[in-house]
């Protein structure tokens, strides 16, 4: 529709593209959402790789697509992150005021990715002011200037939220989910998680063979100990330490067990198997 694609093989980064190994069929699904501007969801749990992968699929889309430079504009959602703050807001300037767009705004305006990770977070109002971007109207009502902008024919919205770590009172309504089409991320494959720690921990291939094989174990235990397994993200802070010299038990205790939980049962738990795979050094 906006373009057609001319993507080479996604298993195969490009020297200025982000590192990302693609774990299913999600590079595949964004190209084309992408294509027809159909907002995209992205769930998973913490530290699987989506704001990776849309840094990377940026990159790609600029890159490779017939589009021109496609701009990432990120916005980190939290309990006080209101409408107001992604719309933008009159400041006072000497006598006078200006009005100043927030960033989804700009995006909406000038065009690129708007990304609100982890949505759930932010005030009830934000997802309001985002509904008519995401059907067949693309367009952004700001009342403060009784105004409708238009959107950009490359804008595209794209939010993200981990479903496991939501309660009743947080989580995305089912009325806004199906405003989206959704990728699915999940834990990557041991072969794929020991290519990442080799590349951004730099890990030694001993260390992040026993590191993503740890990592396996521990997200399959009991959710008595654990409600969410250490995330990829993680595994990677354990290799960039024991690659500065600390001890791969002590690493691992201090990057996975004591950031996991605070329950000292279950530490004591996942300290038992960080033994298994590293000995019992200091930890």
């Amino acid at each position: 529709m906006n373009g057609e694609m001319r993507i080479p093989d996604a298993a195969i980064p490009a020297a200025d593209e982000p590192f990302y190994l693609p774990t299913a069929d999600e590079v595949i699904l964004f190209e084309a959402a992408y294509a027809d501007r159909t907002p995209v969801l992205l769930k998973g749990p913490t530290g699987t790789g989506k704001t990776r992968f849309l840094e990377y699929m940026t990159s790609r889309l600029s890159n490779y697509g017939n589009y021109g430079k496609v701009n990432l504009t990120t916005v980190s959602c939290q309990e006080d992150l209101t409408a107001s703050d992604l719309l933008g807001r009159f400041i006072l300037e000497k006598d006078a005021t200006r009005w100043v767009d927030g960033p989804l705004t700009d995006s909406v305006r000038n065009g690129g990715i708007c990304y609100l990770d982890e949505v759930v977070e932010a005030r009830k109002d934000v997802m309001v002011v985002v509904h008519s971007l995401t059907d067949h109207r693309r367009f952004l009502p700001i009342a403060k200037l009784d105004t409708v902008i238009e959107a950009h024919p490359s804008f595209l919205l794209v939010v993200s939220y981990n479903p496991g770590y939501q309660t009743s009172i947080k989580d995305l309504k089912h009325s806004t989910r199906q405003r989206f089409v959704a990728i699915d991320f999940a834990y990557p494959s041991v072969e794929l998680e020991r290519q990442i720690l080799i590349h951004e921990g730099g890990a030694e291939p001993d260390v992040a063979d026993r590191l993503s094989l740890l990592a396996a174990k521990l997200r399959n235990l009991n959710q008595d100990y654990l409600i969410e397994g250490p995330s990829t993200r993680l595994l990677v802070y354990s290799s960039r330490l024991i690659s500065r010299g600390v001890s791969p038990k002590r690493a691992c205790v201090s990057a996975i067990a004591d950031v996991v939980t605070d329950d000292p049962i279950s530490r004591d738990a996942i300290v038992e198997v960080i033994s298994a795979y590293f000995g019992d050094g200091d930890g």
